[in-house]
C-alpha cells in the first residue's frame, strides 16, 4: 500500500520494533523512560535476534555516551557538519526513550522565548485573565510536565538571549509561571531532558554562552568514513523511499558504489588511490548522497527504462555541487577530468558517469 504521508515519525515507522523491544525488555529502566538503556541502544544500533534494524551508522560508542548523557542531569548537544544524521539520531533517541518524538523547537532567527516557555490564547486571556485554560505551553513546558525529552533543532540559529532561557530550565528543572501566581511553577517530571543540535557551519551565527554550554554534554557526529557502511545506509534509505511509492528500479547497487566513492573522495580531499584533491565547499554528506541516488532512481524510473546508470547520477549530482560556491564547479570538473576519466576506462558505471558529467555546465 502506498503511504498516505510523506514521512511518519520514528515511533510510527518503527512501531513493531519498539513493541518487540518492550516485550523482551528486562533491563533496568531509568525513571520516566519507556525502555531500558540497553533496549534504547538496540533500537538504534540493531538486534538481529529481535528483528530490529540498525538505524544509525557510524560511531557506536557515541550512541552509548548519548544514552548515558540523557540519564544524567546534563542535556545532550549533537554537533557536526550538515547532513551527518544529527536530527535523525535525536529523533531516534527521543522515540525510544519517551515513546514519542514530536516535542520539537525549531531554531531560527524568529524563535522567541515564548517557543521555549509558554504563550497565551489572547481571546481567553482577555475573557478570563491568566488561567491554565488560556496558557499555551511550549514543547519544553509540555516535556517538563510529561517527563519526556524535547528536541531543540539548530539551537545556534536562535539569538543568544533566547538560547539562555534554557539555562535555568536545565539547571533547576523548573519553569516559573508568575502570571498564574507568585509561587506557580512547573517542576519537571523524571524523564525530562533536552537534546539540541547545531551545525558546525553555523558557529559564529549565535554562539552559545559559556553558561549554557556547561549545561550540555557535547558529542560530535562525524561523516561516515566506512564506504561499506555508507553504501548500506544509502541503499536502505533508497529502498524505503521507493517502497513508499511502489517504484522499482535496477542497477542501484553498482551505482551506489560509484556514488559513495565520489562523495568520500570529495569529502576528504583524497581519493582511494591516495591522490590529493581540492575539496569543494559544498556539503558532501551521506544525506546529500541519499538525495542524489533517490533523484537518479526517479529519473530512471519515470523518464527512462528503470535501470539506474552513472548517467543518471551525473545528471543529479550537480544540484549538490553547484550550491555554495562558484569555484566548486571548477573543482568538480577537475575531479571529472582526472580521476573519473581514469576510472572510466575500467568500469561501465564510471564510463557512463564520466561521459554525462563532461556535458554538465559546471563553470
Amino acid at each position: 500500500m502506498v503511504e498516505t504521508q510523506l514521512r511518519a515519525s520514528a515511533e510510527a515507522r518503527y512501531a513493531d520494533e519498539l513493541s518487540r523491544l518492550a516485550a523482551a525488555d528486562d533491563g533496568r529502566r531509568p525513571a520516566g523512560w519507556v525502555l531500558s538503556a540497553r533496549a534504547v541502544r538496540k533500537f538504534i544500533l540493531g538486534d538481529e535476534s529481535l528483528r530490529v534494524t540498525r538505524k544509525f551508522y557510524g560511531d557506536d560508542p557515541l550512541v552509548d555516551r548519548a544514552i548515558v548523557s540523557l540519564m544524567s542531569h546534563q542535556g545532550l548537544m549533537l554537533v557536526g557538519e550538515p547532513g551527518t544524521a544529527k536530527s535523525m539520531l535525536s529523533e531516534l533517541l527521543t522515540a525510544a526513550i519517551s515513546g514519542q518524538s514530536g516535542l520539537v523547537v525549531q531554531g531560527s532567527a524568529g524563535t522567541t522565548e515564548d517557543h521555549l516557555r509558554y504563550a497565551w490564547n489572547y481571546a481567553l486571556l482577555l475573557a478570563e485573565g491568566p488561567s491554565e485554560r488560556a496558557l499555551v505551553p511550549s514543547p519544553v513546558l509540555s516535556a517538563m510536565r510529561e517527563g519526556r525529552i524535547v528536541r531543540f533543532e539548530e539551537i545556534t540559529r536562535c539569538p543568544q538571549e533566547v538560547q539562555d532561557a534554557l539555562i535555568s530550565i536545565l539547571s533547576e528543572k523548573t519553569l516559573a509561571i508568575p502570571e498564574l501566581g507568585a509561587d506557580r511553577a512547573v517542576q519537571a517530571r523524571p524523564g525530562f531532558n533536552v537534546i539540541a543540535t547545531a551545525n558546525l557551519r553555523d558557529r559564529g551565527v549565535h554562539e552559545m554562552s559559556s553558561a549554557l554550554k556547561r549545561r550540555f554534554n557535547f558529542e560530535t557526529v562525524r561523516p561516515i568514513d566506512d564506504p561499506a557502511f555508507e553504501r548500506e545506509l544509502i541503499l536502505k534509505q533508497l529502498a524505503e523511499r521507493l517502497g513508499a511509492v511502489e517504484v522499482r528500479v535496477s542497477g542501484e547497487v553498482e551505482v551506489a558504489e560509484l556514488l559513495v566513492q565520489t562523495f568520500q573522495d570529495l569529502r576528504t580531499g583524497r581519493t582511494r588511490e591516495g591522490i590529493g584533491l581540492n575539496r569543494p565547499d559544498a556539503v558532501m554528506s551521506t544525506a546529500e548522497a541519499v538525495n542524489v541516488l533517490h533523484a537518479a532512481a526517479l529519473d530512471a524510473a519515470y523518464l527512462d527504462d528503470g535501470r539506474i546508470t552513472g548517467r543518471h547520477v551525473a545528471s543529479q549530482i550537480q544540484g549538490v555541487i553547484l550550491k555554495d560556491s562558484a569555484e566548486d564547479g571548477k573543482r568538480f570538473k577537475a575531479y571529472i577530468d582526472h580521476i573519473v576519466k581514469e576510472r572510466a576506462g575500467r568500469s561501465g558505471p564510471w564510463r557512463d558517469f564520466y561521459q554525462a558529467a563532461r556535458a554538465l555546465k559546471l563553470v
